[in-house]
């Protein structure tokens, strides 16, 4: 535990540390600055979680990227997910809820990195205005987006039913989405402090072209990457493989963790 403890106080003092340096920067015309600043930070946040926590990163299946723009949909289940793919894609834009902009200064950088943010509080109108805006600049632009389909941090061996958003995406943008899968959560669940020594991987799957109806995307894309994530976290504890298991989604602003009874089910 005391590992985890010393690495959130490098990660508030780095991302303190990194606010304060890109702010000259906000003002001057064009992203590339703030998003070399941005991807430094990254970096040095995963060389962190090796040196404090030993959560060394394997990146696998770089060939499966195309070139051009295209979206990375991506396994959701920790923290840290974003740290590790961020600094592995260039021109990288990002879906993220507008509950960021809260932090001091943060609004200026997601705005200033073209991160497509999402109006979480106008309804539902509002949110998919909100999106279709961001995708055409980023579509504009020639950018790569990154996007978590589940919209929430799943537990181990869980995940969340895939929302159809990052299809529409597709549709409006005309691009390969990339399914990611990863076992970092085994090392670093959720929003925990604790930390796992181990091997933390990130997978790029087979790119799904698009022009496919989109029940078949999603259907496609969930068993991608939930079925990848099961074998990397049989990789990662030497258990057998296990199917991940669905759970509804949580309250907002909540984590939801299995309860007693369906773990005494999936260990039975």
């Amino acid at each position: 535990m005391i590992r985890g403890y010393i690495f959130t106080g490098v990660y508030y003092l780095l991302s303190v540390i990194y606010v304060l340096v890109s702010l000259p920067f906000l003002a001057l015309p064009g992203r590339g600055p703030v998003t070399l600043i941005i991807r430094s930070y990254t970096r040095a946040i995963n060389i962190a979680l090796w040196l404090i926590c030993g959560i060394r990163k394997t990146v696998r299946g770089r060939e499966h990227l195309p070139d051009g723009p295209f979206i990375i949909a991506a396994k959701h289940a920790s923290w840290g997910d974003g740290f590790m793919i961020y600094p592995e894609v260039k021109n990288l834009a990002f879906v993220t809820g507008d509950h960021l902009e809260k932090f001091p200064l943060v609004g200026g950088i997601l705005r200033k990195l073209g991160a497509i943010v999402i109006d979480t509080c106008g309804g539902g109108t509002r949110k998919a205005a909100s999106l279709a805006e961001g995708m055409q600049r980023a579509r504009d632009d020639g950018r790569r987006v990154l996007i978590y389909p589940e919209g929430h941090l799943a537990p181990v061996g869980h995940h969340f039913r895939y929302k159809p958003g990052v299809w529409h995406m597709q549709q409006a943008m005309n691009v390969p989405i990339v399914p990611v899968a990863t076992n970092l959560n085994c090392f670093w669940e959720q929003e925990d402090i604790r930390k796992t020594p181990g091997n933390a991987v990130i997978e790029f799957l087979p790119a799904i072209e698009p022009g496919q109806p989109k029940d078949a995307v999603m259907s496609e894309l969930t068993e991608r990457i939930e079925a990848r994530s099961a074998e990397l976290i049989a990789e990662a504890t030497g258990q057998e493989v296990r199917q991940t298991t669905l759970l509804p989604d949580p309250k907002k602003g909540t984590l939801s963790k299995p309860s007693s009874a369906q773990k005494a089910v999936e260990t039975a």
